[in-house]
């Protein structure tokens, strides 16, 4: 199957380049694409100097747009998207399919003095439960928040229900690629999956420094390589994931093997 990721700047209200890319992706025989964080509204800092009554239209504005190329193209978009209920804002990833749409919230947000998401989204802090599983033609699909790679707990679910790919937006900035790329070479082999990472370019000016999200989206294997990834500018990066791939894999190191033995 052929899935893609996104790597672009924020898009504001404009859908230009949006639908650009989905026809570019649909001409190549693209199933799923997957856009980072912070391209459908502002980036963080950004955000918090919005109304919630700017943050609501923009939102909305966006998902009718990704419904309609989702059923335009028969398309499956996942894209990170600011929630609002009852006046309150939830950090969410909305899952665009022709002919449904699912919302996954957030469960681990990051909690830093310069960026503190949790302190800001109304995300609740509870008992973790699995993140967002579905399958397209045999291709089970998982879907996590980008700060979420780093906590086990999540990546169990990813065992327990077979996940195939998991699908990882991120906003990851500063000195940090190299760090990610390990991380995510290391989920993929040992989960035995794929991880799809789409992550945001441009620049975010503040006083004391430029945050600058360098894009680097990239595809681990379940073999734990990169078999493909982005550089630092605007691109579509499409790749072909198969489901007999990560059978063979897990087949071959017999990691889950182990751990059914001994339960």
């Amino acid at each position: 199957m052929k899935i893609a990721a996104l790597q672009l700047p924020s898009m504001g209200m404009s859908s230009t380049r949006l639908y650009k890319y989905v026809r570019s992706a649909h001409r190549q025989g693209v199933r799923l694409l997957l856009l980072g964080e912070y391209l459908l509204n502002p980036f963080f800092k950004e955000l918090q100097q919005c109304t919630t009554a700017m943050i609501t239209e923009q939102s909305m504005h966006q998902l009718e747009i990704l419904k309609t190329l989702a059923r335009e193209y028969h398309m499956t978009i996942v894209a990170p998207i600011i929630m609002v209920r009852k006046k309150q804002l939830y950090k969410s990833i909305a899952k665009v399919a022709p002919s449904s749409i699912a919302y996954y919230d957030q469960q681990i947000l990051i909690n830093y003095t310069h960026w503190n998401e949790e302190k800001f989204f109304a995300n609740a802090v509870a008992p973790l439960r699995s993140p967002l599983v579905f399958t397209i033609d045999n291709v089970k699909f998982a879907v996590m928040g980008g700060f979420e790679l780093h906590f086990d707990e999540l990546w169990r679910y990813v065992s327990d229900k077979n996940v195939d790919v998991v699908l990882l937006p991120s906003i990851a900035t500063f000195e940090s690629n190299q760090r990610w790329q390990e991380l995510i070479k290391m989920r993929a082999f040992t989960k035995s999956c794929y991880v799809l990472r789409a992550n945001r370019v441009g620049e975010y000016f503040e006083k004391e420094h430029v945050w600058n999200f360098y894009g680097n989206s990239l595809l681990a294997s379940p073999e734990g390589t990169i078999v493909s990834e982005l550089k630092h500018t605007e691109e579509l990066m499409v790749v072909d994931v198969a489901h007999s791939n990560v059978v063979d894999v897990r087949r071959l190191w017999g990691f889950r093997e182990s751990i059914r033995r001994r339960s």
